[in-house]
Parts: C-alpha cells; structure tokens; sequence
C-alpha cells in the first residue's frame, strides 16, 4: 500500500468528548473513507502510525436532511472507525501527521 493510498483511506481523527473516553480503553477513532474495508483501515493505521492493532470496529452514519436558508439540503454519509491498539502502543491525536 502507498502512502497516497493509505492518507486516502484515513481522513482525519475524531476528537469528541466521547471519543476522548475511549481514549482510556487504548481506541482511537477516526473518519474513514465509506468504501474502505477493516483490513484496510487496520494495514493504514499500522503503516502510517507504526503501531499494532489489535481490532477494527466501523460505524455508518447516513447523512441527514437539513434546511440551509430554507432549503432542503442534505449531509454527507460519514464512516467512523473505532480503532482498538494492543498493550503498550498510543497514537497522540493531538499531533499532525
């Protein structure tokens, strides 16, 4: 996997309040591209991160309908990856790539 490939895969982390409590539990969330599969997401974490992963967990959130300036518009469909580390290894969000 190229470098391009795997920055195409990984978007960006996602730093909620919710996300930072599963911190704790050595997971890492991020949004992912919608066509990416586990064992893609886990080969670019690992490649880009230099970490061991231990699981892969992938949440689909359609997008929803919404008025901008009373037009009805709608959000884009989003794919979280909920990224479980092995013992010993952490990814520090708050850093860029």
């Amino acid at each position: 996997m190229s470098d391009l490939s795997a920055y195409d895969i990984i978007r960006h982390p996602i730093v909620t309040e919710k996300s930072t409590y599963a911190s704790e539990n050595n997971q890492v969330v991020f949004e992912v591209a919608t066509d990416a599969s586990k064992p893609q997401i886990k080969a670019a974490i690992e490649q880009l991160f230099s970490v061991k992963v231990k699981a892969v967990n992938t949440i689909n959130r359609k997008g929803k309908t919404k008025l901008f300036r009373r037009v009805p518009g709608r959000r884009r469909d989003v794919k979280k990856a909920i990224v479980t580390l092995e013992e010993g290894h952490s990814i520090d969000v708050g850093t860029g790539l």
